[in-house]
């Protein structure tokens, strides 16, 4: 019964910790993967890519790279990620966008499809034709699939939703969390790619993924000019299209990205703080889009 192993490679701490792992080969509960998959949305900081690069040398499992194509010119056209329009003009918006009512000033948050639509699915449609399935049919039942996810122990919820999805598909297709079972959190992810790695693993994440800390947003504008002017020109599209009451903007703040205040809180009050150092895992975001 042929049996198959993936990683689904985000290409942050948690996954690249996996991959790691994999090539070691000390760890019983992380196999040598068949593949490690990396969806593409083509929005990632340069430093992911190069990071990517990195890790094809290190002479572990093949790094696959599959897309839905680039999720900013979906956002540009106002459509999915298969090009397809609202039939009443309305416009798609599918990451998570922060939201303001105009009359009320009620503030929210937009229902989010980007990771669905250009991380999960291209990622098992890789899978599918990997395995011999055909589109839109299950998988033939002799073929198992074993797919990992670099979810970690500090992540319950998580692995909950991931399980939850699981359980609609078939019996044959089966879903494993090793940093779970190993009781690794995000910490000891850390600490072991620290002795195993030359430079501190970038967190993946699109340029303009509204789940960003200020810190980050500063490290973009100032780091990485390319990626901040893409970021600004998605914030204004989040604005262009229609099929919401409410404004939508990149930032927490719910105004446009280029006019935030970015500045960290002591120096906004004059008062400097001695532990602002410590702010960057408490203020980071869960990483929905990279493991």
């Amino acid at each position: 019964m042929p049996e198959h192993h993936f990683l689904n490679l985000g290409a942050g701490v948690q996954s690249t910790a996996l991959y790691l792992l994999s090539i070691d080969g000390d760890e019983p509960e992380v196999p040598r993967f068949d593949a490690a998959i990396f969806a593409d949305t083509q929005e990632e900081p340069d430093e992911v890519y190069r990071h990517l690069e990195w890790l094809e040398k290190q002479g572990g499992p093949p790094i696959v790279r599959t897309t839905a194509g680039r999720l900013g010119d979906a956002l540009d056209q106002g459509s999915d990620a298969s090009g397809n329009t609202h039939k009443d003009g309305g416009h798609y918006i599918s990451i998570p966008a922060f939201t303001v009512h105009p009359q009320t000033g009620q503030k929210g948050i937009i229902q989010r499809q980007c990771t669905a639509d250009f991380k999960v699915k291209p990622i098992e449609r890789l899978i599918r034709e990997r395995c011999g399935g055909q589109f839109g049919r299950p998988l033939p039942k002799e073929v198992i699939v074993h797919q990992y996810m670099g979810l970690s122990f500090d992540e319950p919820k998580r692995v909950i939703r991931v399980k939850e999805r699981f359980l609609a598909k078939p019996s044959n297709w089966k879903v494993h969390f090793p940093l779970w079972e190993m009781q690794w959190d995000r910490g000891d992810c850390k600490a072991y790619l620290r002795d195993r790695m030359p430079y501190e693993v970038p967190r993946s994440a699109c340029v303009f993924c509204p789940f960003k800390s200020d810190e980050e947003w500063r490290r973009l504008r100032d780091d990485d000019p390319k990626g901040w002017e893409r970021a600004v020109h998605i914030d204004k599209v989040c604005r262009t299209g229609t099929g919401l009451d409410a404004h939508r903007y990149l930032h927490k703040a719910c105004v446009p990205l280029d006019e935030v205040d970015l500045r960290p809180a002591d120096e906004k009050s004059g008062q400097m703080n001695m532990f602002r150092h410590l702010r960057g895992f408490q203020d980071e975001c869960e990483g929905y889009c990279g493991n």
